[in-house]
């Protein structure tokens, strides 16, 4: 069995073959790193402006329960109005969902795996989320990779919309390439907030590999093929995405000195509460008592095996 480290976040490391990862449940539920022999597979970065997450230096965290911006922090839901609190400093809009912002339960460990889950009671006028739900996040290392795996319980006495996924930065330092398979492309406001969706054709074409650090981007792209494949040309370290259906859309952020990109399988995109004319937005309502999750496999490897 592994230990719990005596930090501010309680950490927890899981070790399988030539793989650790350090798992943080007292910072919403994040992954602290991902190593793989010796090498990083996900990048930590901290980031001052995520406030919850008190300055600590995270490699992955879960969306939970939505993904990316709510734009404004308000929305309708059902004919009533909700106003949330920015949680980013220096955004007008709230992300990411509440669940990075808190402590997750450790349920159950191994050496290798960890299951996390965290309830969330709603109060009235709930400045974080009005709704009360379990999460349930699991880690698992497995001979080849990181499994990972999220489910949310409407624990609400009426229906409650839902979103979630998964943000990880993978670590892409010197020469990168990105290829996936995606329909089509988000195009922003300058508050990263959607403002027209276009065909993933031209620069918007990932499917055959491209450099990861050509240029800035920062969109969602819908109709995600469920796998995407980063190559490190430098270590030579290769990092397949494999997501559920469920995971119909991805978050790409990538910048061209940027020493990571982050890949993140969500099931829908940004502003999806907002956007009730969008068919494909990705928002699952759930019903009193139901249930939506998904899981993803990051696959790791080496060009000299």
């Amino acid at each position: 069995m592994t230990d719990v480290s005596p930090d501010v976040s309680g950490s927890i490391t899981l070790v399988a073959g030539e793989q650790r990862v350090v798992v943080l449940p007292k910072i919403g539920g994040a992954l602290g790193s991902w190593q793989y022999r010796g090498e990083d597979v996900f990048l930590p970065v901290a980031n001052p402006a995520l406030m919850a997450q008190r300055g600590v230096a995270v490699a992955a965290y879960p969306l939970v329960p939505y993904s990316n911006r709510i734009a404004q922090g308000r929305f309708v839901f059902e004919g009533k109005e909700y106003r949330l609190a920015p949680n980013m400093a220096g955004e007008s809009s709230v992300i990411h969902g509440n669940g990075w912002e808190r402590e997750w339960t450790v349920t159950h460990r191994t050496d290798s795996d960890v299951v996390l889950v965290l309830d969330h009671m709603s109060q009235p006028d709930d400045v974080q989320w009005p709704f009360a739900y379990r999460a349930e996040l699991s880690y698992g290392l497995r001979p080849d990779g990181l499994e990972v795996r999220l489910v949310v319980e409407n624990r609400d006495v009426g229906r409650q919309p839902v979103g979630l996924g998964f943000h990880p930065f993978l670590a892409a330092k010197g020469a990168a390439t990105l290829a996936f398979d995606a329909a089509d492309v988000w195009l922003t406001t300058p508050d990263s907030l959607p403002a027209r969706q276009v065909p993933c054709e031209g620069e918007w074409a990932f499917g055959q590999p491209v450099d990861a650090h050509a240029r800035a981007i920062d969109n969602c792209f819908s109709g995600f093929g469920g796998r995407a494949v980063l190559m490190n040309g430098d270590t030579g370290l290769s990092v397949t995405v494999e997501a559920d259906r469920l995971f119909g859309h991805v978050v790409v952020f990538t910048a061209p000195d940027s020493p990571f990109v982050a890949v993140e399988p969500v099931t829908n995109m940004t502003d999806a509460i907002n956007h009730p004319e969008i068919a494909d937005r990705g928002l699952h309502v759930l019903e009193a008592g139901a249930q939506v999750g998904g899981s993803m496999m990051f696959r790791v490897g080496k060009a000299d095996g």
